[in-house]
């Protein structure tokens, strides 16, 4: 069964069809308005009467019967579309493609961010163990000092050990938020990855298959369906498309929004002068206490969890590889065709 989609009202043939119904409801109105006066007259000629009469009856049918009903709403719905599809891409083959080039753009940016946050936690590291090589010095020159009575220089050295001290609790509090969105950035990555691929083959094959469908199955065809109570394999097959459509567009937003999130928390950290803005932690927050992520599913609480588990170091010296489908893959999509 596949899955739903918007409705027609949200997509953009509903919004041209809005705008069309609304000018017909105005135009009908100022019509009413203009020529009552000569309805009226009409009324009283029975021959007129009889065509109003006529006229009125057929459209009642088409109200309150439900075939005729769908079909005349197949045909507004058709129409629309046709009208939309001059202006805007509305073809879900057209707009799966153009989801395919995005993807691959986000990719390549996604990679580069990777990178650049790996060189970054490289560099906090670096700090965070040459701190704790300076607590250690300082703490024994104290308590050297201690030792020889020198009161003011073992002060002098205790306090310098305590400030690397609470410096080094905030850089590691730092390095952890950063290995949150390093571990998330490379599954996002892989996922992103897996998904291109699977779209790809269905724009491959489902592109083949709605030439054929769209062949067999013309509007007339379509239109005897629709009367006839069966369902519109045209319209149907489009339905799984679109849905497909959906799913990527809302996952593609997701995938652009995390990596704005992440360039502007990555702009936020001066590891030059070992500062960072609380600004790009509380966003980093945010996104870890909001809801299941749509390109990570459960993975992403496993991700936040591993990235404060101690005994699961991260190595960053593994490179990101290309995920590669296993030989029994299934297709994500192709549940939206059942």
């Amino acid at each position: 069964m596949a899955k739903d989609g918007k409705s027609f009202w949200k997509r953009p043939e509903g919004v041209t069809g809005a705008i069309v119904l609304g000018g017909v409801a105005v135009g009908i109105g100022l019509l009413l308005v203009n020529f009552l006066p000569a309805l009226v007259a009409l009324m009283s000629n029975t021959l007129a009467l009889a065509g109003m009469l006529v006229v009125l009856g057929i459209i009642l049918y088409m109200v309150l019967d439900p075939k005729m009903r769908n079909l005349v709403w197949y045909m507004y719905k058709s129409v629309m579309r046709k009208i939309t599809g001059i202006f805007i891409q509305i073809d879900p083959i057209g707009i799966l493609k153009s989801y395919v080039d995005d993807l691959k753009d986000n990719l390549r940016k996604m990679n580069r961010q990777i990178s650049q946050l790996r060189g970054q936690m490289h560099k906090l590291q670096e700090m965070i163990i040459n701190n704790r090589k300076e607590i250690r010095s300082n703490l024994d020159l104290a308590s050297k000092a201690k030792q020889k009575n020198k009161q003011a220089q073992m002060i002098l050295k205790s306090r310098k050990a305590g400030r690397l001290k609470e410096s080094n609790m905030k850089l590691e509090d730092l390095y952890q938020k950063m290995e949150v969105l390093y571990r998330v950035l490379r599954k996002m990555y892989e996922n992103s990855e897996i998904m291109l691929e699977d779209i790809q083959d269905q724009v491959m094959v489902k592109d083949q298959e709605r030439k054929a469908i769209h062949a067999s199955n013309s509007a007339m065809k379509s239109a005897m369906n629709i009367i006839s109570g069966n369902a519109d394999k045209r319209a149907v097959f489009d339905q799984a498309l679109e849905a497909i459509a959906d799913d990527v567009s809302s996952k593609v937003g997701e995938m652009e929004r995390f990596m704005e999130m992440s360039e502007n928390f990555m702009q936020s950290v001066d590891l030059q002068n070992g500062v960072f803005e609380e600004e790009g932690l509380r966003m980093l927050e945010k996104w870890e206490n909001e809801g299941v992520s749509l390109i990570l599913g459960e993975e992403k609480n496993n991700l936040i969890l591993e990235a404060a588990d101690d005994d699961n170091v991260l190595d960053l010296s593994q490179p990101v590889k290309k995920p590669v489908r296993a030989g029994n893959h299934n297709n994500q999509y192709d549940t939206f065709f059942d």
